[in-house]
């Protein structure tokens, strides 16, 4: 007779367990492997084979990489002049190396450096990503006096591998088509793909790389020996910054197999804006190399000062002050990144902090040393941000001493306020609705953390003068709230709030409430996401809980990946959240409220103008443009929320 726990769980024995073979774990989790099914994880596809002909170029095997994007818009062939990928029997699987390679994750040539002393490409398991999740495949190879080729779909071959004819020369060639089945809409964007081979290009100064448009008949050769030194120049230009000095530094060194280059300017930005890559990759969540990069700087310029004994009476100078203004490139190449997952946004090698600064440091003092018109300059800059906050500082602390009770005499009713003055200290969150600004009124922190919720979407602001847009309701409660003023009054200093940040539905709805948000904080408060006081929320969309254990998601890929850390378990509960209405307030306080476990992106402006265009398409009054993208994002909709 069955036990009473048996009747009511039932049977769960080895015959339950699920084995994933080959390539299934990734058809079956791709969000794992390349961060979603979406528009990004698609291009992902891209930048995956690219890396591998990159990995070519650093063994010094490669100079030339091409890169098609077919007529059709959902294929692209990717080819290199290195070695190409071997042909030969693997002795382990008895298959070629090639259909190992393609077929087989954590197989590769970088798992050790006596092949690649330095790759973007460490976990073996790219290429054999792209084979498992593209509806055909196709690898030609240059190599050994023959042309070989081999044929795949869904991560199978559906071909032996083939030797076409004789060839002279070398090197690898991949199309792929990706598989409809598992990506919302296969279509690859040519602006999207150009950007990143022209950022790859600068990246790796020797390297040429020709992008073939065949959509818009254009053919476009990247090439830029100057390397790092020439795209720092390129990313000021192109925002509009005015550099404090025209000579620029540039450090760089290489040391058991590291190599790491450093570009920077400091301009009359009030933002500091670093870019860093790892083997050529970018690493947009930043990393130790950055960490390292930003102490060096401003213990650079302290040493500096104190040498030369620059003080200012009174006035204390902050690392921020020393890095406001920064615009900086570095670019390491390590023989084994430790990247954070597999889309490598991040670098987390401890000791690459100290390598960084160990380069910077001391170069950039011998700079300021032997450059002492451009260190006047630099220290002048550095002196007027710091007696800026000064400023704003002693401003609150007058308003706060002589009118104690004036800092809620004007502020909107529904407006949650919290009981700390020092903005230092407190945060406002922005909240879609009342019922989600209730749950967030009773989660949070009363003292330091403050709730205004809007009704409904705000006002569409891109275009509209201040007069105007002071005539919504909901935009006048929100500059009250901030108290910076808008238009001619506006003053940053007078941020009531250290941050500001967005907490809104993971729909499409508050996608929409946050871009119009973000469109009126750009055009009319610029200033605030340039001194990094704008930040969006991250509340979950998931809630997946396994008996007493309760896991969050924010979104599908974190999703995916939770549920394959936890195996082919039975009772496995997920909920997905239509609001932030349906979390109870301890939920709430526990995933994004509370700065012991929630995430916050600080927005940040990677480039003026192309923030500016995308706000313009978006939200501009040429309906034509967007309609234009709207046709192009149409398979988009059948995700949307409605």
């Amino acid at each position: 007779m069955a036990s009473a726990t048996e009747s009511t769980r039932g049977a769960y024995t080895a015959a339950d367990i699920e084995v994933l073979e080959g390539l299934d774990p990734v058809r079956k989790r791709p969000s794992m492997y390349i961060g979603g099914t979406d528009a990004r994880g698609l291009h992902h596809l891209v930048w995956e084979i690219v890396d591998n002909s990159v990995d070519e170029y650093l063994a010094g095997e490669c100079d030339r990489i091409s890169v098609s994007l077919h007529k059709d818009l959902a294929s692209i062939t990717v080819d290199d002049n290195g070695r190409g990928i071997p042909v030969d029997l693997h002795p382990r699987t008895k298959k070629s190396a090639l259909e190992t390679i393609l077929t087989t994750l954590h197989a590769g040539g970088k798992f050790s450096n006596k092949n690649y002393a330095r790759s973007g490409g460490l976990h073996g398991v790219g290429s054999s990503v792209v084979t498992a999740l593209s509806e055909e495949l196709v690898a030609t190879i240059h190599r050994d006096g023959a042309e070989w080729q081999q044929r795949y779909k869904r991560g199978k071959p559906t071909t032996p591998l083939k030797q076409l004819r004789p060839f002279r020369g070398h090197g690898t060639s991949i199309f792929f088509r990706p598989d409809a089945d598992i990506f919302r809409r296969v279509q690859f964007h040519a602006d999207t793909i150009r950007q990143h081979l022209e950022d790859i290009s600068y990246v790796h100064g020797g390297l040429t790389i020709l992008f073939n448009d065949e959509s818009r008949g254009e053919r476009t050769e990247l090439h830029h020996p100057d390397g790092i030194r020439a795209y720092l120049e390129r990313i000021i230009a192109d925002d509009k910054r005015k550099a404090v000095h025209e000579l620029q530094f540039f450090a760089e060194k290489e040391e058991d197999k590291i190599r790491v280059e450093v570009a920077l300017k400091w301009t009359e930005s009030t933002d500091e804006h670093i870019r860093s890559y790892v083997n050529g990759i970018r690493t947009r969540a930043g990393g130790t190399h950055e960490s390292g990069l930003r102490s060096a700087v401003a213990k650079a310029v302290k040493n500096y000062m104190d040498v030369h004994e620059i003080r200012q009476k009174g006035l204390d100078i902050t690392p921020d002050d020393i890095r406001e203004g920064i615009v900086a490139i570095v670019s390491a190449f390590h023989p084994e990144p430790m990247f954070q997952g597999q889309t490598k946004d991040r670098l987390n090698n401890p000791e690459m902090s100290g390598w960084v600064e160990g380069l910077v440091r001391p170069a950039l003092e011998t700079f300021l040393n032997n450059n002492r018109t451009i260190a006047d300059g630099v220290i002048g800059r550095i002196v007027l941000a710091a007696r800026a906050r000064q400023a704003s500082r002693d401003a609150q602390t007058e308003v706060r001493r002589k009118s104690p009770g004036s800092k809620r005499s004007n502020l909107p009713g529904k407006l949650l306020d919290c009981r700390e003055n020092d903005p230092g200290e407190t945060e406002l969150f922005i909240v879609e609705g009342q019922s989600a600004g209730g749950t967030a009124a009773s989660g949070r922190d009363s003292r330091i953390q403050a709730v205004l919720p809007l009704k409904g979407k705000i006002l569409n602001t891109e275009g509209l003068a201040t007069g105007k847009i002071l005539q919504s309701q909901e935009i006048k409660d929100l500059v009250d709230t901030l108290g910076t003023g808008i238009g001619p009054h506006f003053d940053a200093h007078k941020l009531r709030y250290g941050k500001v940040i967005l907490l809104m539905d993971a729909d499409s709805d508050g996608y929409h409430i946050s871009t119009l948000l973000l469109t009126f904080f750009f055009r009319h408060m610029r200033e605030l996401i340039q001194l990094g006081k704008v930040f969006l929320a991250q509340p979950p969309l998931y809630k997946i809980e396994v008996g007493k254990q309760r896991h969050y998601a924010k979104d599908e890929a974190a999703k995916e990946e939770i549920l394959a850390s936890l195996g082919e378990r039975r009772n496995i509960d997920v909920q997905r959240f239509k609001g932030l209405g349906e979390m109870n307030a301890d939920q709430l306080k526990d995933t994004t409220l509370n700065p012991k476990h929630r995430t916050l992106l600080r927005v940040d402006i990677d480039s003026q103008l192309e923030a500016d265009a995308v706000f313009s398409q978006l939200l501009g009054k040429d309906a034509s443009e967007r309609y234009r993208i709207i046709m192009a994002e149409a398979g988009e909709a059948d995700d949307l929320d409605l």
